[in-house]
């Protein structure tokens, strides 16, 4: 009797949790819209040389269709919540000072971002002397973004700058692959499991990830000593400063590797040497989460909205990635998808290491 009253009150509690989610994830919409809204209308990027430029090919974006994917987001991730998969996360504008802030500061550095678009000049951060160590596709303004991925400016901003170009919604897009995750991992004992967060960026997810499996040993990864430290202060998990093409762990060492909203942004001939690392490094078994963006294949129906993202946001091997075979770049790599999941403009794989 007492087992069934204790899963009754653990069932409650989880949908308490959905409602509260489903609270926040209004609140977060309306804020990164409202910014992500203003954004556009200070820098209008339909306009300039790229919007000249740009061609689409696609057929327009159904606007229904586009509300109902959207929606969809927020909807799975209370859904998850709900079913205990992962707790209620604050990633919600809370303190309304700090998010004011944040805020403002984007939405200033949006009219630096748009004239360097104007420009085309997606690599000045090329000429700064302190990023010659790194690798040269590495060494770009992605997005356009002041800094590149080189300053402490450019890791605090940067989850404003996603949450309003994707209007509240990159936390549950991110989400899918936790979701996935969650489920593959339920009931096992988490004190043995090992996952590495590659390209943690600033440590949304992995922050995610130490609520949900608490008791995990976890690690971030990442190139730029400012992401790291803002990761690092975000999630509270040791980092470790590397390149994912040489990741360092030992073979067959790791239960799992995440990577999030990485491989649109490898060249092409990187892509196959990422995947090859993270398979090297896990165990028979063990399991890589990939999340990123959808590829036209996956939603027709938006194809001319992924058109769009390359041609006004610095994306230079966008165009690639988007026609990639993601199934089979990792099966030469000897990772097999065991499950998948999509929210608004985000895919999720699970690939098992055979």
């Amino acid at each position: 009797m007492d087992e069934v009253m204790d899963g009754r009150r653990e069932r409650s509690a989880f949908a308490l949790d959905a409602v509260r989610q489903r609270a926040k994830a209004a609140a977060k919409a309306a804020w990164w819209s409202a910014t992500g809204g203003l954004a556009r209308a200070i820098t209008r990027p339909t306009q300039g040389p790229s919007a000249v430029t740009f061609q689409p090919d696609g057929p327009p974006v159904s606007k229904a269709r586009l509300r109902r994917v959207y929606l969809e987001a927020f909807e799975k991730d209370a859904r998850d919540v709900a079913a205990g998969l992962y707790p209620a996360v604050e990633d919600a504008p809370s303190r309304p000072i700090p998010s004011l802030l944040a805020a403002l500061d984007f939405l200033i550095d949006a009219r630096v971002v748009d004239q360097r678009r104007r420009r085309g000049d997606g690599f000045e951060i090329k000429s700064e002397p302190e990023t010659e160590a790194y690798p040269n596709y590495y060494r770009q303004n992605f997005h356009y973004q002041s800094g590149g991925w080189f300053t402490a400016e450019s890791a605090q901003r940067y989850d404003a700058q996603v949450e309003a170009l994707f209007a509240g919604t990159a936390g549950a897009m991110r989400r899918r692959g936790l979701s996935l995750l969650a489920r593959h991992w339920r009931g096992r004992d988490q004190r043995t499991l090992r996952l590495v967060d590659a390209a943690s960026g600033s440590g949304a997810f992995l922050r995610d990830l130490k609520a949900t499996f608490p008791r995990a040993a976890l690690a971030g990864v990442d190139l730029s000593s400012a992401y790291l430290a803002k990761g690092r202060r975000r999630s509270g998990v040791g980092m470790v400063q590397a390149n994912v093409e040489t990741l360092p762990f030992a073979d067959g060492s790791l239960d799992a590797v995440s990577c999030v909203y990485l491989f649109h942004e490898l060249p092409p001939r990187v892509r196959p040497v990422v995947a090859a690392a993270i398979a090297r490094a896990l165990k028979p078994g063990g399991v890589l989460v990939f999340v990123d963006s959808v590829q036209p294949s996956d939603e027709p129906d938006l194809a001319r909205l992924l058109e769009a993202f390359p041609a006004y946001f610095h994306e230079p091997y966008y165009s690639t990635y988007a026609q990639t075979d993601l199934t089979a770049l990792f099966a030469e790599a000897g990772l097999r998808l065991i499950a998948q999941d999509r929210a608004f403009l985000t895919k999720a794989m699970l690939l098992e290491k055979v």
